[in-house]
């Protein structure tokens, strides 16, 4: 695994875009706890580029999870920017969040989140109805996602009757369907075992690529952050870039 890891990474940094399509200016995102503030966030800057995928690695509780949310919108920073593709986070209002994130952003979360009361398919359509973007040929584009990630037999599955791996990979799927800009994942393969978990962030990383998203993914595996163009430590609420070779 270390070395097809390692090699996969190592040649997808060559077809990085140089376009400019994330960044953070001075982020800072503060929490209560108690009568205690604890600064999970503290002044990050960061600038991430079309199509680049980008791992954050750090402890439990390291803030990984924080600037996801940021990311995602579901928050918002005490002080600093987000921008992404030239729209600030900033300066939505919730509705304009809520609406930004389902039309523009695909989520991939630890415990896979699919709706337990509709089957595969279902679950797939979803967010193109919530788009307004529910046609014929959505459920040829559907079908499709299904092939690339060897579920289509499993249509009329409900989550239920799938195991951890299939659920996820119906996650991802999912993720994709509406042609989101960026990807953001969450601990992926947190509650996979590690042969599941190199199949399906395997499939992750060649899907985004294919595709040409941008991936921002946490994860606590340092093997699974070798498929990343760049690679951040958290710590202390601030990144720290890691080369590739350290982690060989």
């Amino acid at each position: 695994m270390k070395q097809s890891l390692a090699k996969k990474g190592k040649n997808d940094t060559k077809r990085m875009s140089n376009d400019v399509f994330i960044e953070l200016h001075n982020v800072v995102k503060t929490y209560t706890e108690g009568e205690t503030l604890r600064q999970v966030v503290n002044g990050i800057d960061l600038t991430v580029q079309k199509g680049e995928i980008i791992v954050l690695l750090g402890r439990s509780g390291s803030g990984k999870s924080t600037i996801l949310n940021l990311l995602g919108g579901m928050d918002i920073p005490d002080r600093g920017t987000i921008t992404i593709n030239d729209r600030s986070i900033n300066e939505m209002s919730e509705n304009e969040r809520t609406l930004f994130r389902r039309k523009h952003l695909g989520f991939v979360f630890q415990f896979f989140n699919l709706i337990p009361t509709l089957t595969v398919e279902e679950n797939l359509l979803l967010p193109l109805e919530l788009n307004g973007k529910l046609t014929e040929e959505s459920l040829e584009k559907v079908r499709e996602l299904l092939r690339k990630v060897d579920m289509e037999d499993r249509l009329d599955s409900y989550p239920d009757k799938l195991s951890g791996g299939e659920q996820q990979r119906i996650a991802i799927a999912r993720a994709l369907v509406h042609n989101p800009m960026l990807i953001i994942a969450d601990e992926p393969t947190g509650n996979l075992d590690v042969h599941t978990s190199e199949k399906v962030i395997s499939l992750l990383h060649d899907l985004t690529k294919e595709k040409t998203k941008t991936l921002i993914m946490a994860t606590h595996s340092r093997e699974i952050a070798k498929l990343a163009d760049r690679i951040f430590v958290l710590r202390e609420g601030q990144l720290h870039p890691e080369k590739l070779e350290e982690l060989l």
